[in-house]
């Protein structure tokens, strides 16, 4: 995760995003266009995982997402009035505001991976379990290049054992190919 994110990266961010997923609710579409139009208040805006530990943040959700369709927090105040928080986005956009995007994230985009910030107001408690997802992640991405070496490895067996030169080869390149990553 990256503490500054520009601008370019975001609205490349938000064009890609609402060009793959729906949104629960419209006025989030309507939302996340203005900020995209605004470089002022994009320079404002930090797309962050647990948005509602934030002094000002908004949980928007797609429609293949288990989360609430739309939340806006400013203090110790919630909504899910839309028009509520886009009025207040308006009139105090030299205020930061936290946004967290739930969508499927399985498994994480590149793209939205360059727009993702650490979220500074997560409990000291909960921080820890983050430190320890990504350690779970890691161990998870090298299983998966384990599995996928060993899978190509056979498969060479086979092509050798079936003596298909061209198989032997392509699968060859793509085995080198992991092993370099």
């Amino acid at each position: 995760m990256k503490a500054s994110v520009t601008n370019l990266e975001k609205k490349a961010f938000v064009r890609w995003f609402l060009k793959r997923y729906d949104m629960k609710r419209r006025e989030c579409v309507w939302i996340l266009n203005y900020i995209v139009g605004h470089d002022h208040l994009l320079e404002r805006i930090h797309f962050v995982e647990e948005a509602h530990f934030c002094p000002r943040a908004m949980v928007m959700s797609t429609t293949d997402s288990s989360g609430i369709p739309f939340r806006f927090y400013k203090g110790n105040i919630m909504t899910a009035d839309a028009e509520k928080s886009f009025h207040d986005l308006r009139l105090n956009s030299d205020e930061d505001m936290y946004i967290q995007l739930n969508f499927p994230k399985i498994p994480p985009n590149p793209t939205y991976l360059a727009v993702l910030e650490e979220n500074p107001f997560i409990p000291q408690y909960l921080q820890s379990n983050y430190a320890d997802r990504e350690v779970a992640e890691k161990v998870l991405e090298a299983s998966m290049k384990d599995f996928h070496e060993e899978l190509l490895l056979k498969q060479i067996d086979e092509a050798i054992d079936s003596g298909d030169k061209d198989l032997f080869l392509q699968l060859s390149e793509q085995l080198n190919a992991i092993k370099e990553n």
